[in-house]
């Protein structure tokens, strides 16, 4: 589940040049010669982890074209929920971000992968477990599986920290020793301690969920906005914003990315993905000067990750060998290790955390051995099974937490105004 905004693709979005627009996906057809074809429809980086997969389902199914067509993050999603919604231009498999699983997860538009003809829950331990599980819906269908996955981190200027007296510890024992940090950091040295103060409240009002309990509302739709963990989320980001603790810059903007190049930021919350954008584009000339660490209060969340599904009404011929794709995508273990080391795809195949590159140093980290410390977590995680008015309960929640930040609104009183409005909506 993500837990801030933008979508997490968008660091590759942001990389891709030369794609195709929204164009509408064209039908799968078979070849002159009566030979079958999958149309497999993605987006940045994901389009790529497909076409390296593509010599390993030649050697399989020599006869069997995969056309992979990719879009922009934004762009692929949109269609695909025309698609879905139409029941036309469908792929035979389509690439979801997390998000979109959950929001699709509500509907009926994709295949119900724990039937007996796939039969997916014979494979259920060999994903992490919240992956797998965030893709069940209420009706217990099991509508994507996991490819990769975006385990939590905090990541920390070290250099920033050592010049104000501050060592790591300080920065994970809680959220309030975080937030505390933070003040004595930009005392000694002018900077942020973070990028913008919604992100801890993003974080904190999912600390402490157990798995399959809902964020916003409860399984009986009981609002839960008002409870101690919102009260807490929003106490602290107010802190942090009264202390000009944050750059009030937002993820992928030209001034988030100029923080973390200039040194005017010295943490970020994220997925661990992040490190591989930090070296490669946003921020190289800072190698070695970061470090990762476990969320503050060993909170264990996740930021983003994908998964590979089938639409339901995609061409019924198709599906055999569209299932045994995903398949290859999703249990190859070297086709995920392939997509770790070129695009920093965390895999979601748990039989992959065994092998000795996760204990290799990390030199962008000082040669820090991090993707331990990211393994253990991805067991940790717990899932989020979403409402179907998550999205507007999130617009409603940081609505209000700019009108607490900004406005001086009681904190009391804005989660009850949310409490309101989300009890009418919720009854719809």
């Amino acid at each position: 589940m993500m837990v801030r905004s933008p979508p997490s693709r968008l660091r590759r979005s942001l990389l891709a040049t030369g794609l195709a627009g929204a164009l509408p996906l064209p039908m799968p057809i078979a070849h002159a010669t009566g030979r079958p074809k999958l149309t497999v429809a993605a987006f940045p980086a994901v389009d790529q982890i497909v076409r390296a997969a593509l010599p390993a389902w030649r050697a399989r199914h020599p006869d069997v074209e995969v056309e992979v067509i990719s879009r922009q993050y934004g762009d692929h999603h949109t269609a695909m929920t025309t698609a879905l919604s139409t029941s036309s231009y469908l792929p035979d498999v389509m690439a979801l971000e997390s998000t979109y699983v959950g929001r699709y997860a509500l509907g009926q538009g994709l295949e119900d992968l724990a039937q007996p003809a796939f039969g997916v829950g014979r494979m259920r331990d060999r994903f992490a477990r919240f992956a797998y599980d965030q893709a069940i819906n209420r009706r217990s269908e099991v509508i994507a599986v996991p490819t990769d996955i975006g385990p939590g981190t905090l990541l920390y200027r070290h250099d920033l920290l050592a010049r104000a007296g501050l060592v790591e510890a300080d920065l994970t024992a809680s959220w309030e020793a975080y937030v505390n940090a933070g003040i004595r950091l930009k005392a000694a040295t002018g900077a942020y301690l973070i990028a913008n103060a919604q992100q801890i409240k993003d974080i904190l009002i999912r600390a402490g969920l157990q798995p399959g309990e809902g964020l916003y509302f409860d399984e009986n739709s009981r609002v839960l906005v008002d409870s101690p963990r919102f009260v807490r989320a929003f106490e602290l980001a107010r802190k942090a914003r009264q202390n000009r603790l944050d750059a009030r810059a937002y993820a992928w903007s030209n001034e988030w990315a100029e923080g973390f190049r200039r040194g005017t930021v010295a943490t970020e919350p994220t997925g661990a993905w992040m490190v591989g954008q930090l070296a490669n584009w946003v921020a190289p000339d800072t190698r070695g000067k970061w470090r990762a660490a476990p969320l503050p209060e060993q909170t264990f969340v996740g930021y983003g990750g994908t998964y590979f599904a089938m639409p339901r009404r995609a061409p019924a011929a198709n599906k055999g060998l569209a299932w045994e794709l995903i398949q290859l995508l999703t249990l190859d273990r070297a086709l995920q290790f392939a997509a770790f080391k070129s695009e920093d795809a965390f895999p979601a195949l748990v039989e992959t955390y065994d092998d000795p590159f996760f204990e290799e140093p990390m030199p962008f980290l000082g040669g820090q051995r991090a993707r331990l410390l990211w393994r253990d977590a991805a067991r940790k995680i717990a899932a989020i099974h979403p409402h179907k008015q998550s999205d507007f309960a999130n617009e409603v929640i940081n609505t209000e937490l700019s009108n607490v930040m900004d406005r001086g609104k009681p904190i009391a009183q804005a989660l009850a105004d949310a409490r309101r409005l989300l009890e009418r909506r919720a009854l719809r």
